[in-house]
């Protein structure tokens, strides 16, 4: 309990007086309400924004460690350096996040365990916006919880003139050693961008294993730019190979090795002359998934890929009325040995409407309709309203969210004969339909701070999870075992999820050299199953959660600090197994001490500070007290 109250204190620090301003940092100009950028403020929606200048000064090497530690985001890991990681907001499940890359989605048709798979080093990342709340009228399936909408560099309007890059390498405990490069040139309006990262652990020891990571990165991107005409395109790749023991299963025996491969290609095409603007996306991702249980086992290997195209005609139409019509193609397809061979196809038209009926007043509107050759049609209706008074923004959200379920849900273990236990799919899911509102405001305390509030509800029909089911109840029985145990994806047919989230920002320059950064906040969440208990994802999901990032800043060194509390149903298993406990705090510290003008940055780094015994799946302990020391160094 102390350390909580260490945590609320920390958000109330630097209040004054209040502002009849409010500052751009405090109102950043976002795109996930409507495709066209707009200011936070006008689009009735709770939405957190942090640019690279804050991601490089924080204790944390890959984005899935970077979006732990922000307001309002759960992320349980199941191993360091970014091993595997489920991303969840607003008491949702992990699979309904939606994750955007440069304007095309990320989300895996294999599995929502592969959401945090970024193909990006921090480096390249311009900033990373965060949308709370249902979004599928904009997005489509999965933007259910939320959306992360992630603008690197090179496709960003914001562009650095010249030569720029960095390098970073560090080392600590538990044999890491991470290298990292991010390389710019823009001349003559192209800009061309490379980055690689090498990532490795050997991890704290398991039984029979370590808890091992690997990584490997490589991202190529370049952009040209004309009188009209914007056009980018990235290729990337990424490897990782990790421990992956008791991520799926609790036997005693499980000593698995998992190995990701992503490949990424995307091309954005943009065109814009006065009032009119088109935007064409079109994106294709490959990714090989390889789990071996133990060194005696034969490996699940799968293939996925994932094709989308997304058109967007944006108008400008007037000071007061501004709307977007698109059209998206999206394509999976899965090949394995364990789930077989399966093709989905879906198809969508949908339309946004911002409408501006005096200084005060605004609505943003969506609606989309969407076919999927194994859910059928589906409308989704949005309504987002935005009314300012003085410091006060008052905003209101209603509408629809949906989701179709991945190629694990549908046939996971359905190739293999003799099951004993495990999750089995289930090819007759419906998809995921929920009905969501919320009301809040954001209330500007100082010209330098502002807190938020909202206070949601999510009513779902049809939620996929995994449910335990005996032998007797299961659909398909042919390749079970009669004494079997399982965990069956089923729909669940009424789900209700009530919440309440506060979030506080600062960014203060306090005088010439000192300057302070806060983004923290708070979240109450009670979910509850009208027809019986939580299912296996939903009863993991936090009751209270705490996250907070601060940087001080002087005039050489930055003290920085990430940290989150987490109170759960705990859960128990296999005694030799790690359980769940109810609770957990966690904070990582980093230093750094500028040199030469800040071209060279050394740091020293501690993760997990207090030593905290911390794991967020039975049996997947996270490491203890991790120490490690690096530096950055800049060019241009």
């Amino acid at each position: 309990m102390r350390k909580l109250l260490y945590i609320l204190l920390a958000t109330l620090l630097f209040q004054q007086s209040i502002a009849q301003d409010l500052g751009t940092h405090l109102d950043p100009i976002t795109v996930t309400s409507s495709f066209y950028e707009t200011r936070a403020s006008k689009t009735g929606r709770n939405i957190t924004v942090i640019t690279a200048k804050d991601i490089a000064q924080l204790p944390v090497r890959t984005p899935d460690e970077l979006l732990r530690f922000l307001p309002g985001i759960d992320v349980q890991s199941r191993g360091a350096l970014g091993a595997q990681s489920d991303i969840s907001m607003r008491g949702g499940t992990f699979q309904q996040v939606l994750v955007i890359l440069d304007g095309l989605r990320l989300n895996d048709p294999n599995t929502g365990h592969f959401s945090g798979y970024i193909p990006v080093v921090l480096d390249e990342i311009e900033k990373i916006e965060i949308l709370k709340g249902a979004s599928s009228g904009i997005f489509g399936s999965d933007a259910v919880g939320g959306v992360i909408y992630i603008t690197t560099k090179t496709f960003s309007q914001k562009k650095q003139i010249g030569n720029n890059g960095v390098v970073q390498l560090a080392a600590g405990d538990l044999g890491l050693l991470s290298t990292s490069g991010y390389f710019s040139s823009n001349k003559n309006n192209q800009q061309f961008q490379v980055s690689a990262l090498r990532n490795s652990a050997d991890g704290p020891q398991q039984r029979g294993i370590t808890g091992f990571m690997k990584e490997h990165a490589f991202s190529l991107a370049y952009s040209k730019k004309n009188k009209y005409w914007e056009t980018a395109f990235r290729t990337a790749y990424n490897d990782r190979e990790f421990a992956a023991q008791n991520f799926y299963t609790s036997f005693a025996s499980d000593t698995a090795v998992e190995r990701v491969k992503i490949f990424w290609n995307q091309f954005n095409a943009q065109y814009q002359k006065n009032k009119d603007q088109v935007i064409i996306y079109a994106g294709f991702k490959n990714t090989e998934d390889n789990y071996q249980f133990s060194s005696i086992s034969s490996a699940n290997s799968s293939f996925s890929n994932l094709f989308q195209l997304n058109s967007l005609y944006l108008r400008n139409q007037s000071d007061q009325t501004k709307y977007t019509i698109g059209a998206q193609y999206i394509g999976r397809n899965i090949r394995s040995n364990d789930r077989g061979n399966h093709t989905v196809q879906q198809f969508a038209v949908y339309g946004i409407w911002q409408q501006i009926f005096n200084k005060k007043l605004i609505a943003n509107t969506s609606l989309r309709t969407e076919y999927a050759s194994n859910g059928g049609w589906i409308f989704i209706p949005q309504m987002n309203l935005s009314y300012q008074l003085n410091q006060l923004q008052l905003r209101a959200s209603a509408g629809y969210a949906y989701r179709n379920a991945d190629f694990t849900e549908l046939y996971n273990n359905y190739n293999r004969t003799g099951i004993r236990s495990g999750s089995i799919g289930n090819p007759n899911l419906n998809p995921e339909k929920s009905f969501n509102y919320e009301v809040g405001f954001d209330f500007i305390t100082t010209a330098d701070s502002k807190i938020s509030f909202s206070a949601f509800s999510r009513n779902s029909r049809d939620l996929v999870d995994w449910t335990l089911t005996p032998y007797a109840d299961m659909p398909r029985k042919e390749n079970l075992v009669v004494a079997g145990n399982y965990l069956l994806a089923k729909n669940q047919s009424n789900i209700q999820v009530n919440g309440i989230e506060v979030d506080y920002m600062l960014d203060k320059k306090i005088n010439a050299t000192n300057s302070i950064k806060i983004k923290s906040g708070f979240i109450w969440i009670n979910t509850e199953n009208k027809n019986g208990p939580l299912s296996f994802y939903l009863s993991s999901a936090p009751k209270f959660l705490a996250n907070f990032a601060t940087t001080f800043s002087t005039k050489q060194i930055d003290f920085n600090l990430t940290g989150l509390y987490k109170s759960r149903n705990g859960q128990t298993a296999n005694p030799i197994l790690l359980p769940i406990s109810n609770d957990y705090f966690v904070m990582n510290a980093k230093i750094n001490f500028r040199f030469n003008k800040v071209k060279h940055i050394v740091f020293i780094q501690a993760d997990n500070l207090f030593n905290s015994t911390i794991n967020d799946f039975i049996g997947a302990p996270l490491p203890g007290r991790w120490l490690q020391a690096g530096a950055r160094l800049f060019f241009n």
